[in-house]
């Protein structure tokens, strides 16, 4: 386990304003990067205040195009939580919560798939849509793409995820679409609403993407979240089992390590987690050396795995050539 130095966030106006020399040296810094992710599938959980503030959001989508502009194939997995919280209380609908979840009823599960499905997951394949790319709305009843079951009787329509249906989800990725996933699952009795993590790191290892990247509101993992010190740059996936198993976890970044592990056993590459609070943290965390995150990789001596079988290769990112090697040379990062 390595724990991340203290980094000072900078401003996009102060990068302008960098020497020649310096400037130049970034956008060098992004070449093995680029390579790293060119033809490659990155879900990205969205989530946090990253989905709230104005801001925030725009600099999120505007991250989004650039990765496909870079030739990576992203895939959006959300939930909407404070949405679907807001959308009850304008109803008049009360909320129950049972060991830190919400319980989900017939109704409030009506109010999830109109909340998610009819409001978040549509404003946001608006918002990358306005930008000159192509988005696609789905949810996880669509093709039977998340199929669940009931996690727990006392919590209602809350589900798990069962099996992952990649067909279409793939179909979308080989047409230069942006698959952006409401996490509700279908059930051979009614729809579940799923923890949008846990569906994150469930597609992300269905579609044996390269990464995926958890967006939340603080900096990354902290083995003790009171000592700021303890920010973890990079971590081993053994090191992540270890700490899932050892009950020390926040309650929030419980389902994030566990989606992270699933993803990870399951043959994808890296799972990052950064704070979607600081403007750009998506590019910043892939396309630099340091990232702003903690990153879990599946060994610490190398990330490479021969067995890794890749995503499908868009048309987009086929007419891309990277001629550039990776500088890292098998370093995990």
């Amino acid at each position: 386990m390595i724990f991340r130095r203290k980094y000072q966030e900078v401003n996009i106006k102060e990068l302008g304003e960098l020497p020649h020399a310096a400037r130049a040296q970034a956008l060098m810094e992004m070449m093995p990067w680029i390579e790293d992710i060119t033809g490659k599938t990155v879900v990205i959980k969205y989530g946090g205040a990253a989905m709230v503030q104005a801001d925030l959001r725009e600099a999120v989508v505007n991250d989004l195009i650039m990765l496909k502009l870079m030739g990576a194939n992203p895939v959006i997995v959300h939930g909407g939580g404070p949405a679907i919280t807001e959308m009850m209380g304008r109803m008049g609908i009360p909320v129950r919560w049972e060991n830190g979840q919400r319980v989900t009823d017939e109704a409030t599960m009506e109010v999830a798939k109109m909340t998610l499905v009819g409001k978040v997951n549509l404003e946001l394949v608006r918002a990358i849509n306005s930008h000159g790319a192509i988005a696609v709305g789905l949810n996880g009843a669509d093709a039977r793409i998340i199929k669940a079951s009931q996690l727990d009787p006392a919590l209602g329509r809350v589900g798990k995820v069962d099996q992952v249906d990649t067909r279409l989800i793939e179909d979308l990725i080989m047409a230069d679409y942006i698959p952006v996933i409401a996490t509700v699952g279908y059930g051979d009795d009614g729809d579940f609403n799923i923890n949008a993590d846990t569906a994150a790191g469930e597609i992300a290892a269905a579609l044996g993407a390269q990464k995926i990247v958890f967006m939340t509101d603080v900096d990354g993992l902290y083995t003790d979240f009171s000592d700021k010190s303890t920010l973890v740059l990079r971590m081993a996936l053994q090191e992540a089992v270890e700490l899932a198993e050892s009950g020390t976890l926040s309650k929030g970044m419980i389902p994030k390590i566990g989606a992270c592990v699933t993803a990870l056993s399951a043959g994808v590459q890296k799972a990052h987690i950064i704070n979607g609070t600081i403007l750009h943290s998506l590019v910043l965390e892939i396309f630099t050396d340091d990232g702003v995150g903690t990153l879990i990789v599946r060994s610490l001596e190398d990330s490479v795995d021969p067995t890794f079988v890749e995503a499908p290769v868009s048309n987009f990112a086929a007419k891309l050539e990277s001629p550039f090697q990776n500088a890292r040379g098998g370093a995990v990062l």
